[in-house]
């Protein structure tokens, strides 16, 4: 997609949705999506050599990464709100004796479900468990708490169909959604995957009803994929007895202008969060998610699991070239070192299935 078009697209949606209500499923009068990062020596909340499955990709102390202050900052919300401290033998015994929780969406949902699986584990070594992978499921069970937690990867949601012209986006038709029902939490996330191009495009044209497009902007793409994924929702999932959230979008920081810093041309050799405002401002295909949860019937309760703009601060959180490359040192500003950032998500992830 050209890069202007986008950029056009991206301040047209600031604009018309600069009004729109951010405070989706806050409840209580707290918001603990605003708030600050403060260092915390306590933290982190585990050590990741005492994880044994976790992906190398996200191991950066393993890889080499020398500095550790990236793992002593907590997320604290502003005065008055109460934010629990996660409880992993609470989360279990309590919150998902006898559940299930799924992640659905690209390798950001692997980045959060990995987090959950080694805080829970770290907080309950004895806990037998076991770890199955099957094609694109993933399913982490405690069996003695009858407790499974699942990553279903899709990293767009909608569906993906091989034609006779080719691997089609159907913007449409969410037909794999099967997988997903009769889950108590689902946890849903896309939008990195939608801005790639060329090689990495995994699909040659999008497609809504009869209709064939060779591209499209893609935020509008995004826009109407996120329809669809909302009119699943209310017609699939019984909201009264299966919790539903919408990850947010997790962001990267290849480009320091973002964060005021031009001279830095992406994450490598950052230490510290940013503690101001951010400059960026809000991500364009957050406002997108945000418009199509509002737009959802209020009895179909969505929460959003706001993390895009406290992790916006997280500019030091990355694996930059410690992401386990080997000797490409390929640089990586978009997934996060793990124990790190994600791990917030899911005390926040935690904090919201205590209110329910």
């Amino acid at each position: 997609m050209d890069v202007g078009s986008f950029a056009i697209r991206a301040a047209l949606l600031v604009v018309s949705l600069a009004g729109h209500h951010r405070g989706i499923a806050r409840g209580g009068g707290c918001d603990l999506y605003k708030g600050i990062w403060v260092r915390d020596e306590a933290y982190p909340l585990y050590d990741a050599s005492r994880c044994p499955f976790l992906e190398k990709e996200f191991d950066c102390r393993k890889n080499g990464r020398p500095d550790r202050d990236y793992l002593k900052y907590r997320w604290q919300p502003k005065a008055g709100c109460k934010f629990p401290r996660f409880d992993g033998g609470h989360f279990l015994s309590q919150i998902l004796k006898g559940k299930s929780i799924m992640f659905v969406g690209d390798s950001l949902s692997l980045n959060q479900w990995q987090s959950l699986t080694c805080m829970l584990h770290v907080a309950l070594p004895q806990a037998n468990y076991s770890l199955v992978r099957a094609g694109d499921l993933s399913t982490f069970s405690f069996p003695g708490y009858g407790a499974k937690v699942m990553f279903s990867r899709n990293a767009f949601l909608v569906d993906m169909v091989s034609t006779s012209h080719g691997v089609a986006l159907m913007l449409d038709s969410i037909k794999g959604g099967d997988l997903w029902k009769g889950i108590d939490v689902l946890v849903f996330n896309t939008w990195h995957w939608w801005l790639h191009t060329g090689r990495k495009q995994p699909w040659k044209f999008i497609q809504v009803g009869n209709a064939r497009y060779q591209d499209m902007d893609r935020l509008v793409a995004y826009e109407k994929a996120l329809t669809t994924w909302a009119k699943w929702v209310e017609t699939n999932v019984d909201t009264a007895k299966t919790r539903v959230f919408f990850q947010g979008i997790s962001p990267d920081h290849m480009n320091g202008s973002d964060w005021g810093e031009p001279n830095a041309r992406n994450c490598e050799g950052q230490k510290d969060p940013f503690f101001k405002t951010y400059p960026a401002g809000h991500h364009p295909a957050q406002l997108v998610v945000e418009k199509a949860i509002g737009a959802m019937p209020k009895p179909v309760a969505v929460h959003l699991l706001d993390v895009t703009a406290l992790s916006q601060l997280r500019k030091d959180g990355h694996p930059s070239v410690y992401g386990g490359h080997g000797e490409h040192r390929a640089m990586d500003c978009t997934h996060w070192c793990l124990a790190g950032v994600p791990d917030t998500w899911n005390e926040l992830l935690y904090a919201a299935l205590l209110r329910s």
